[in-house]
């Protein structure tokens, strides 16, 4: 895992709308796509994320109307990774910012988008030798904190 890099478990299947776009279309994008968030762009340039708690926590719960744009209820600064970056370096941010989905961002463009499932995924394939190995590792810098 410590030579496993972004662009090699990240999805390719990324959904970007414009900042004008409504919830509304943006959640039936994102259901059509079979995904569970949406990159908010201004000009083609990402500039926040919309993901499905923030439907259920800045939509539903505050009882705003569908035709509502996009970019009020984003989280903002995109937070991204380097396609050549780290697993470990992937996990480090989510675990750090307290996210669920890190986009992949290469020349100003996302190219892909990698989540803690992913990295529950990449973290279970192998031997137990292995396994034992990354567990000791995330024992490791839990103990650092």
């Amino acid at each position: 895992m410590d030579n496993t890099f972004a662009e090699q478990i990240m999805s390719k299947n990324v959904l970007t709308v414009d900042k004008t776009t409504s919830i509304q279309e943006a959640a039936l994008n994102m259901r059509k796509l079979q995904i569970g968030c949406v990159i908010v762009t201004e000009d083609s340039k990402p500039i926040g994320i919309v993901t499905e708690r923030d439907f259920v926590t800045k939509v539903a719960a505050d009882g705003r109307p569908l035709f509502t744009e996009i970019h009020e209820i984003m989280s903002s600064p995109l937070i991204s990774i380097d396609p050549e970056k780290t697993i470990w370096e992937a996990s480090e941010i989510l675990k750090r910012k307290r996210i669920h989905k890190l986009p992949v961002k290469e020349d100003e463009k996302i190219v892909g988008i990698i989540t803690t499932s992913d990295i529950i995924k990449i973290c279970s394939i192998g031997s137990d030798s292995e396994m034992r190995k990354i567990c000791d590792q995330i024992l490791l810098r839990m103990e650092k904190e």
